[in-house]
């Protein structure tokens, strides 16, 4: 065997010291999983305002396309999820509550599919539910009222919250004979505010009419000390299907060319006022920009640019 080298010797010296450590490696290995790590909460600083998106729960759907992209053909389905490194045999759902501290009160946008899994997230983030001042209902879809109700479905999940939404919306399902609306949404009538387009449920808040979704869908626009974010609900189920597609139909959209034609003018304004949203079903935590691109456009996650100094 040919002599080390001064330098093969040195390099041999420098990691003789790790040997052990290497050596004992293999132990790790025998570790049990942990399994998946999810954070509930995600808070960050608007203007004076204060913004927590909350994980209410998530859910992994098989044939997307049975959702997404109804109009599209499987091979552009499949194209589209391949360039965007996604199954196209899957996808992951993501239901997004939103609570705003404007320093007056607390407001939470939406109520997910259940009070537990709402609850869990508001804990997590340090609230209780009696601290809730006011709920927004953007739309009357289950995932979004579900958790208006604690589970002996009589009593409210936000004791001491007065409630908005829009009346295009509550008009609508009043109608409508849906047990869900029936049961979680009816019994709170009289602490309800009926909401026009361009009203405002509370100072720094305003609703704009984006329906299609559901006949009244709204989203509201918040803005404080000149900082502006978009809640836009349901407007984009699919930061990908949804937002690079914006023509592509989506099954749960009532009316699915004018939640096609709301898709392209409520995210061509955000995108050309650059100023960033929480949508319901994005990644967690929901928080992004988007740029156009192409026929749609590209969303561009939370990152540095609005994390809560101190």
């Amino acid at each position: 065997m040919p002599a080390l080298s001064r330098r093969q010797a040195l390099i041999a010296a420098a990691v003789l010291p790790l040997a052990p450590a290497f050596a004992a490696g293999p132990a790790l290995a025998r570790a049990d999983r942990q399994g998946k790590s999810l954070t509930l909460f995600n808070r960050f600083a608007l203007g004076d305002f204060e913004v927590t998106s909350l994980l209410a729960g998530t859910r992994t759907t098989e044939k997307p396309q049975e959702t997404f992209g109804l109009n599209a053909t499987p091979e552009d389905f499949a194209a589209l999820a391949d360039a965007n490194f996604l199954p196209a045999d899957r996808t992951q759902n993501f239901f997004t509550p939103v609570l705003l501290n404007t320093g007056a009160e607390l407001i939470l946008f939406d109520t997910g599919l259940s009070a537990e899994g709402t609850l869990a997230a508001l804990t997590a983030a340090g609230i209780s539910p009696e601290q809730v001042d006011l709920v927004v209902l953007t739309h009357m879809h289950g995932d979004h009222i579900g958790g208006l109700m604690l589970a002996d479905g009589v009593t409210p999940t936000f004791p001491n919250a007065r409630y908005a939404t829009g009346a295009m919306e509550h008009n609508h399902w009043s109608a409508a004979g849906n047990e869900g609306f029936d049961k979680n949404v009816k019994p709170l009538n009289d602490k309800i505010t009926l909401l026009e387009d361009g009203a405002s449920p509370a100072p720094g808040i305003t609703a704009m009419l984006a329906p299609g979704h559901t006949p009244g869908h709204m989203i509201h626009v918040i803005e404080s000390n000149g900082q502006r974010l978009a809640i836009t609900a349901d407007t984009a189920n699919h930061y990908v299907f949804s937002l690079q597609e914006p023509d592509w139909e989506v099954r749960f959209d009532a009316d699915k060319a004018l939640g096609a034609a709301t898709r392209k003018a409520v995210f061509g304004m955000i995108a050309a006022d650059r100023i960033p949203f929480i949508g319901y079903h994005m990644p967690f935590p929901g928080v992004g920009h988007v740029e156009p691109l192409g026929k749609g456009f590209r969303f561009v996650p939370l990152s540095y640019q609005h994390l809560l100094d101190g």
